[in-house]
């Protein structure tokens, strides 16, 4: 694309490259070794989430290169700038995890500070690990420069004597050996070999749940969410997202134009079609509030409830993302979902064509049984389901895929925890009973701080061979690796007076994932009569960014955001 035919005059970019009080700014620029011609190119932000903390972000730098040559070929000018990622495998089971659901905020912060302090006019992102992905989402929604957003990639699966694996098999199988169900040596030998590559985790966990969605919501494009990490086709993605950013530029498309109110059921859709991660309920809305759009759990589990769950991928089924891709990849699932009326076509993407324009040439692929068609899936409803109640007014969430139809109700009595590290306790030393709801709370957005994962814990329980056994309830959050009667963001959380602060041992709780429900068999004058004597607990944090977090946190029905997003915007970004 010929870079003249670009109006500089009406660019963000104008306010550092252009007239001659701008040259002083012009002078770094030459410093780096820009052309008088690159200088007065539109600038393109290349965010990416590279660091050497896990291998899901080990590959983005080399990614980032690729997309800054698409770029430079399409005739804009390419900088290049990374943030943070906090990788949830690293941080889970410890206080590293209050970090996580914390750094997407940091994620989507940092490179709305970044494009607009140097003025940059596009923005490619490139992300790798869990929050990182709808950190990225988010940040482009807010600035609405024109944006394409790439995934790095998953790993590839590890084989185990003769069988795959993924990480979810290690975090099992701590569970298995504090049971002795495997040896030392077991568990020695599994870890080396688990994760052979670089890449995101492989099965349905957020990673690969945030990227599917990148394609369902119109900001990747197609194909490129599925390829793994390792696979030199990335490269071509990467380059051919750099040329694209640059056509979006020069039509004026930007963001909000494609993440609509349908955008986002396509979003919360494919969540469901693929027994994705429950963190999508999350991320989703999180995305349509940086867009102005109330979009809370509630219209995501609506989604979820009309869509069929057809892709057989762990952690409940057979397939990992690798898979997927070579089957057909997410646009094979989108046509299917398209073709049987539960995809809605006509919403822009970064092609700057409709999602059924970009779905047309794709054929269904009867060799390969990861993908079911639409009409004959898995289940007739969606992997996740909605739940609300007494005890959650503010909603919840469960991840259904892989549960037995038999058994999506469950009703115990409550055996309470005030954090993770108290349930994963009780659970390695076997100190509860078959037929109880273990409860987790006071680890909700604000209690936390930080709304943790319980992967740790809930794997311990499968591991231990009873995950069909008892349920968990928590206002904290589950892993994508998560299954078993497993039910996050319980709202309102304990640290705002929620009823579930009000629970104590023995209450009596049903789960019905059938009827959408959670109840507490408490009646409302005994809860009354608790809510009198129960009182805010201080936070462990009197400083710092999760000190920070916890003062403007929202509920997780919205997305556990941390500003009024476009609703009290009164500039965008890309008009300045």
């Amino acid at each position: 694309m010929d870079a003249r035919v670009f109006d500089k005059r009406k660019l963000p970019s104008r306010h550092v490259t252009e007239g001659p009080e701008r040259a002083p700014h012009r002078s770094y620029l030459y410093a780096m070794g820009l052309t008088r011609e690159e200088i007065h190119q539109p600038l393109v932000g290349v965010a990416s989430c590279w660091n050497e903390a896990a291998p899901c972000n080990i590959s983005l730098m080399r990614q980032a290169q690729a997309v800054k040559k698409g770029v430079a070929t399409a005739g804009g000018t390419p900088r290049e700038f990374c943030t943070i990622t906090v990788t949830d495998g690293m941080a889970m089971g410890h206080q590293g995890m209050k970090s996580s659901l914390v750094s997407r905020e940091v994620i989507a912060d940092s490179v709305e500070l970044t494009m607009r302090g140097h003025c940059y006019d596009a923005l490619v992102g490139v992300a790798g690990c869990d929050k990182s992905l709808p950190g990225m989402m988010m940040a482009m929604l807010r600035l609405n420069v024109p944006s394409i957003f790439i995934y790095g990639g998953s790993i590839l699966p590890g084989s185990f004597r003769g069988q795959p694996v993924t990480v979810q098999d290690l975090f099992e199988a701590v569970g298995r050996f504090s049971v002795g169900k495997i040896s030392a040596e077991d568990l020695d030998e599994l870890e080396t070999v688990a994760c052979p590559s670089a890449g995101a985790c492989g099965a349905q966990f957020t990673a690969n749940t945030m990227a599917t969605v990148s394609e369902a919501i119109g900001l990747a494009l197609p194909y490129s969410a599925g390829a793994p990490a390792p696979y030199e086709i990335r490269d071509r993605f990467c380059e051919t997202a750099g040329e694209t950013v640059m056509e979006l530029l020069g039509r004026k498309i930007r963001p909000r134009d494609i993440v609509t109110r349908k955008a986002l059921e396509n979003a919360a859709a494919v969540v469901a079609a693929t027994g994705g991660s429950t963190n999508g309920a999350l991320h989703i809305p999180a995305i349509a509030h940086e867009a102005g759009i109330d979009f809370d759990l509630f219209a995501v589990a609506e989604v979820f409830e009309r869509t069929p769950y057809i892709a057989d991928l762990k952690p409940s089924g057979r397939y990992v993302a690798k898979d997927m891709f070579e089957a057909g990849g997410i646009p094979l699932l989108m046509k299917t979902l398209l073709d049987h009326g539960f995809l809605h076509g006509d919403c822009l993407t970064v092609t700057g064509r409709s999602m059924a324009e970009n779905l047309a040439r794709v054929k269904w692929n009867p060799d390969q049984d990861v993908i079911r068609p639409a009409n004959k899936p898995i289940h007739p409803t969606g992997g996740i389901v909605g739940l609300k109640g007494n005890l959650a007014p503010d909603g919840a969430i469960v991840k259904v895929a892989g549960i037995d139809q038999d058994k999506l109700t469950f009703e115990g009595p409550a055996l309470c925890f005030d954090s993770e590290e108290a349930c994963f306790e009780a659970v390695s030393k076997r100190r509860y009973q078959p037929g109880c709801v273990l409860v987790i709370r006071y680890e909700g957005p604000r209690g936390g701080p930080g709304m943790r994962e319980m992967l740790s814990t809930t794997a311990a329980i499968y591991g231990q061979g009873m995950g069909n056994k008892v349920a968990l309830i928590t206002d904290g959050r589950f892993s994508g690796a998560t299954r078993g009667f497993c039910v996050g963001h319980v709202g309102p959380e304990a640290a705002v007076g929620g009823p579930i602060a009000l629970l104590r041992d023995g209450d009596i709780i049903r789960l019905d994932a059938l009827q959408r429900t959670i109840e507490l068999r408490v009646s409302d004058e005994e809860l009354a009569r608790r809510r009198k004597t129960w009182a805010p607990r201080p936070t462990e944090f009197g400083s710092g960014a999760l000190y920070k977090y916890a003062e403007v946190v929202g509920p997780a029905r919205y997305g556990a955001v941390t500003h009024p997003g476009a609703a009290g915007e009164t500039q965008c970004y890309a008009d300045v």
